[in-house]
């Protein structure tokens, strides 16, 4: 099963990656004994082949498992033509449909002799194809690889079964009234960013998608290109080794020439609000959104508000030991701030028990991010924040294909790993003045989104 991730989906992840490499040591997989503080203590050599495409090769002590991820740097940021939404999610799944050496039994066949496990994920910014395999099968699979990337090829009738496929995934997202929340949120507080469309599309475009093959020849065309490409091989691997073997297959894949105008958002002039009156029974959802800084990893206020987000929506917060566990109003309550490589939002949400306590849970919400703005976060508390959240990621390192897929991440954004460190560095200057700063600065009530969601007939 092919499967993407909207921005939303992906909770909390920039947080866990501001890392430890002291605690790293801890890990089988690690080579070093926290020689230094980076929070990317791998080794990994990053090269880039003349046509444009990057290679990051990252040894780690894994025995015999190799993870391939090839992130092409187009999500749903780029669809910026009108009626043309949903076709990188799309593309997840065509470049399943094989190709004239490879069609899609063969592919499956040498996933399947070799052991692998292959799969595909979309999100706002980018789409990342992965396979995990033993090393014995590095060069069938880069073989492979480098074959749909450059000569994907399907009929018009294996199209149309696949926007089918795509509707069908649609409809299912659609009848999770989270998912129904998400789509209305990003479209009431976005107006002219490619934001205002979630990963899967508007729905009248991903209707029409079956009559869009023309179409779609170009979108691939124009974005499964080298300079959009960066693969990353994590595990028993050796860079001398990994090398040739991309240039060989991958060399002369072609540059192409196309750049999108990605639209920016402007100021929001004044508060939002909006509403979804859900169809069938289901708890209330409240969230509250503030447009805020695109990921960086030099300016301290992307790091601020993702911190603040676990500050003071987190289980470990003083509003969640208040709603969820003394008052038990709300289950769940979170904020997500995930890493865009534009201004994205900043999230709260929360789903509330009784209807009657929608307006109450709004106003405590609100309170706290004023409280935010007036107080300063102990320092301590701040503290023990980025401590956690070290030890989280640490621990979550500890095998070949999660180091792929958190520098694929973050390749994603700045097309280096290096970008992690930066990071880490950034988040250890912190101060409590620092997250008060950017509480003001973008949680303001011009800046700010509302949607509520309530059912019929009572709760599911």
């Amino acid at each position: 099963m092919r499967h993407h991730y909207s921005s939303n989906s992906i909770r909390k992840f920039a947080c866990r990656l501001i890392a430890a490499a002291m605690l790293l040591a801890l890990s089988p997989i690690s080579r070093l004994r926290a020689a230094d503080d980076r929070a990317f203590p791998f080794p990994y050599v990053q090269e880039d082949l003349p046509n444009g495409l990057r290679l990051v090769t990252i040894p780690t002590d894994s025995q015999n498992l190799v993870s391939i991820y090839v992130v092409v740097q187009t999500g749903s940021r780029n669809e910026v033509e009108p009626g043309k939404t949903g076709f990188a999610h799309l593309f997840e799944h065509m470049m399943f449909r094989g190709t004239e050496l490879y069609p899609p039994q063969k592919y499956d066949a040498v996933l399947t002799k070799a052991g692998a496990a292959s799969n595909a994920f979309t999100t706002d910014d980018f789409t990342a194809f992965y396979t995990t395999f033993s090393k014995e099968d590095l060069s069938q699979i880069l073989a492979m690889e480098a074959d749909r990337f450059q000569n994907l090829d399907y009929a018009p009738e294996v199209f149309k079964t696949e926007t089918g496929a795509v509707l069908g995934e649609f409809n299912k997202d659609s009848a999770d009234p989270s998912f129904k929340l998400e789509e209305v949120l990003a479209d009431t507080a976005f107006d002219n960013s490619t934001y205002k469309h979630t990963t899967m599309g508007f729905r009248k475009d991903v209707e029409d998608m079956p009559n869009q093959f023309d179409y779609s020849r170009q979108f691939f065309d124009r974005y499964y290109r080298p300079e959009y490409a960066t693969i990353v091989v994590a595990g028993a691997v050796d860079p001398k080794v990994v090398r040739p073997l991309v240039d060989k297959y991958w060399g002369n894949w072609k540059r192409g020439s196309y750049q999108a105008a990605i639209p920016q958002e402007h100021a929001q002039n004044g508060p939002r609000e909006n509403h979804v009156d859900w169809p069938g029974p289901t708890l209330p959802l409240v969230t509250i959104a503030y447009h805020g800084p695109a990921y960086s990893d030099t300016d301290k206020s992307w790091a601020a508000l993702d911190a603040l987000s676990t500050l003071a929506f987190s289980d470990t917060s003083d509003l969640y030991e208040k709603l969820v566990i003394r008052e038990q109003r709300v289950d769940p309550l979170a904020a997500d701030f995930a890493p865009h490589f534009d201004p994205g939002l900043f999230v709260i949400s929360a789903r509330v028990k009784h209807p009657e306590d929608i307006q109450y849970v709004r106003d405590q919400i609100l309170a706290t991010v004023k409280q935010y703005q007036t107080d300063l976060v102990p320092s301590q508390r701040l503290a023990n924040v980025l401590a956690h959240e070290r030890y989280g990621f640490a621990l979550s390192l500890n095998n070949s294909q999660s180091v792929a897929v958190t520098a694929a991440r973050f390749i994603a954004l700045r097309r280096s790993p290096d970008t992690i460190n930066k990071l880490f560095a950034l988040y250890a200057t912190l101060t409590p003045d620092d997250i008060r700063t950017a509480a003001r600065k973008y949680l303001t009530d011009d800046e700010r989104t509302i949607v509520t969601l309530t059912g019929k007939g009572g709760a599911q």
